[in-house]
Formats: structure tokens, C-alpha cells, sequence
């Protein structure tokens, strides 16, 4: 017998606007009941980006997916009332939109802990609740731009562009570290009987996980007798990142027959097993280079010697050296082509169009013992407002009506 799903038995409340709903994709995915409040009119996302879908765009489909919606009029008495009713109710709020939009209202922090003293109220924003930025207007890519992730490409005249090949890191982060932080709100707030406010902003996501880098850089301001390259550099400092790998040999993506592959036998343990196995012992002999952490930086005349060595196999071919002979080379996709990997196809089987609209990917998250459930595709504005206030309020089909006629939900 298939286990409960994970957050089965927590509500959440999602006020949001684009992308940064994703907050709370995460714990519908898991199972929990996420109800998400919109204007009348609704989320305007159903018609943002590219691709449009029967109509409704991708993103919408996939962020939204598994929840529920409910419109109502929150510029009415009782609008903002039962949005309290639902706080009430509920384990979490999340402000997926400009901080303060909800306060403005009269339903911010303040107001909705005076209903709910264990509410978890989550705000989510571009730059976040405080400085200089807070109140500049922005959209997903700008968070990326920000901190440093997206340098501008350059076309045959001149004119600058976002570059063609470049994943959104903050407006898909934010909404991951946000959900983390929700979830250890509610344990706290389960546990203690108080709920928290806490706010994050996508900028600062996108920074966040580019840690290594932007840390790499303020340690290189210190004295380069107290901060060094790798014992296997001879101690010469490396650009930070991926910058640092532009000279690596033993570390490097390489052309096989079909395409290409990543080669990583940076340990001298992987080396000697990649060198045997092709049958060149002799370079390994000749180039054993250190026990780890070695590259073979800028060692052109090992690399013609792989370069020639690789273009032997297919792809396919050198995936399965790697496991017969123990050392890491992996296949080298891009977003159209890593779908058709027997890896990717095992542990991440699309969700069908049938099932949500589109083709989607599953969150990869498998819990022992617990059958992975589809979630339900994502609503239209309003769709399940009837549902929500009877299931939730315990409303009749009376009291709905009467909603209707005073323009309750628009």
C-alpha cells in the first residue's frame, strides 16, 4: 500500500502573480493543498512567454499545475474577509509579487497573524522587502544580469544581446530556497504554536548559487601568499569557476564520433584506469600527475593525444568505458537533446499532455515506498471557487450565490 503523499494535510494560500509561484508548486507536488487567489480578471500568466499551448502558456501550465484557484475581489469588505476565512484555515501565505502588495490591502502580516497566530507569511519578490532596489520593477532575467550570471553576446553588427544558451537561474531558485524556508517555518510554527514573516528576493537567490564564484573573487583580494591556486597548479591562482577549467586537459569536454563528452579523471586514480583501458598506459606513465585535483592545465600535447583518442568512440560507446573501466565521463546535451537519454528517460518520465496540458517534468524527488501521483493540470481563473468555499468554508450554494450577485468574485 502506496504511503501518503509527503505534505498531505497542509494548506497553503498562494497570492501571486508570474513566475514566482513556482513557491508553492514544489509543496502541491508533494501533495499539499495549495489554493491560489486571484483578481477576477486572473493571473495575467496564462499569456506571458512563449510556448502558448491550446492557448495557455507553458508557464502557467507547469507553475501552477496541481493547484487550485479561487477569484475573488479583494477590493471588496467581503473579499478581504474571505481571504481571511481561507488564512484561517491554512498553514502558510505566500506574497508572490511586489512586497507589500497584501499589506496595502489590509491583509498583510499584521492583520492575517491576528486570524491565524501560527501563520507562515512568505514574501517573494525581484530585490526583495529592503534596499535601494525594492521598489524597481523587474522581470526574470534581470535577476541573473544582476549577479553576474549573464554576460551580454554581441551579434556581426554590434548590437548587444541576451546570450542564446543561458538557463534563468533566479526565477526558478528563488522559488526552490523560498519553498525550504516555508517548510521550516511550519515545522517551527507547528511545534511552537507561533508562526514568522520571512521574505526573499530572486536576486539575491541568483547570487546565492553562484556562491563559489563571487566568494573565489573576494578571497582573491587578500595577500596571494594567504590565498593560493591548487597544490596541483604549483599554487598559481585559476579565474574563478568554469573560467578556471578553460586549460584543464583531464578535465574537459571532449568530441566523441557523434557528439561530445566530458572527461573528468582530475584523481590520478581515474587517470591510470582511463590510460589502461584505452591501452596508453605510456601516457599516464609519462603525465601520472598528482593524487587529486589535477587537471593537466595546459598540457596541449596530452590533449591533441585525447582530442584524437575520443573522436574514436561514439558518445554511447565511451558512457559504457566509463563504467566498465571506473572513470567519470558523462554525455554532453543541450535542453532539446538531454530528454532522449535512457538516464534522463528512468528517472524523469514526462508528465503527459493528456495528464497536464503539455509535457512536463515531474519534481525529482522519489520517496520510498510512495507512488509518484500526477498532479492536476493547472486551473483556470476561478475554477474551483465553488469547490474551495464549500470544501474549505463549509459555505451553502446559497451563501455562494449570494457572493455572486454582490460581485463577491468580480
Amino acid at each position: 500500500m502506496s504511503k501518503p503523499p509527503l505534505l498531505e494535510g497542509i494548506r497553503i494560500i498562494e497570492s501571486s502573480l508570474l513566475g514566482p509561484g513556482l513557491i508553492s508548486t514544489f509543496f502541491a507536488d508533494l501533495g499539499a493543498d495549495v489554493i491560489k487567489v486571484e483578481p477576477p480578471a486572473g493571473d495575467y500568466i496564462r499569456q506571458m512567454t512563449w510556448p502558448i499551448i491550446d492557448g495557455v502558456s507553458l508557464l502557467h501550465l507547469h507553475t501552477h499545475r496541481g493547484k487550485r484557484s479561487i477569484t475573488i475581489d479583494l477590493k471588496s469588505d467581503e473579499g478581504l474577509q474571505t481571504y481571511k476565512d481561507l488564512v484561517a484555515t491554512a498553514d502558510a501565505v505566500v506574497e508572490a509579487m511586489r512586497p507589500g502588495t497584501l499589506e496595502r490591502l489590509g491583509i498583510g502580516y499584521d492583520a492575517l497573524r491576528q486570524v491565524n497566530p501560527k501563520i507562515v507569511f512568505c514574501t517573494l519578490s525581484g530585490y526583495g522587502s529592503t534596499g535601494p532596489y525594492k521598489n524597481l520593477p523587474s522581470h526574470g532575467i534581470a535577476y541573473d544580469t544582476w549577479a553576474g550570471l549573464i554576460p551580454p553576446a554581441y551579434d556581426e553588427d554590434g548590437f548587444a544581446h541576451i546570450p542564446r544558451e543561458m538557463p534563468n537561474i533566479g526565477i526558478n531558485v528563488g522559488p526552490m530556497l523560498g519553498a525550504f524556508a516555508m517548510l521550516a517555518g511550519i515545522t517551527s510554527a507547528r511545534a511552537t504554536g507561533e508562526g514568522c514573516q520571512m521574505e526573499l528576493a530572486q536576486s539575491d537567490a541568483a547570487a546565492y548559487m553562484d556562491w563559489y564564484r563571487i566568494e573565489t573573487w573576494r578571497a582573491y583580494e587578500r595577500d596571494e601568499d594567504t590565498v593560493t591556486g591548487n597544490p596541483s597548479d604549483d599554487y598559481e591562482r585559476r579565474p574563478p569557476g568554469l573560467a578556471g577549467m578553460w586549460e584543464g586537459v583531464r578535465y574537459q569536454i571532449y568530441e566523441s564520433s557523434d557528439g561530445h563528452v566530458l572527461f573528468m579523471a582530475s584523481e590520478q586514480a581515474f587517470w591510470k584506469n582511463f590510460a589502461e583501458g584505452v591501452e596508453r598506459r605510456d601516457l599516464f606513465d609519462r603525465w601520472p600527475g598528482s593524487t587529486y585535483a589535477d587537471h593537466a592545465k595546459g598540457n596541449t600535447e596530452l590533449q591533441a593525444e585525447l582530442t584524437a583518442i575520443f573522436k574514436g568512440r561514439t558518445s554511447r560507446e565511451w558512457i559504457e568505458f566509463g563504467e566498465a573501466y571506473n572513470t567519470p565521463i558523462a554525455p554532453v546535451y543541450n535542453a532539446q537533446t538531454a530528454p532522449s537519454d535512457p538516464q534522463f528517460q528512468h528517472r524523469l518520465p514526462f508528465y503527459t499532455v493528456d495528464d497536464l496540458g503539455a509535457e512536463q517534468l515531474p519534481l525529482p524527488v522519489n520517496v520510498m515506498g510512495q507512488t509518484r501521483t500526477t498532479p492536476t493540470k493547472a486551473p483556470t481563473a476561478g475554477q474551483h471557487t465553488d469547490e474551495v468555499l464549500r470544501e474549505v468554508l463549509g459555505r451553502s450554494d446559497d451563501d455562494i450565490a449570494g457572493m455572486r450577485e454582490r460581485g463577491t468574485f468580480g
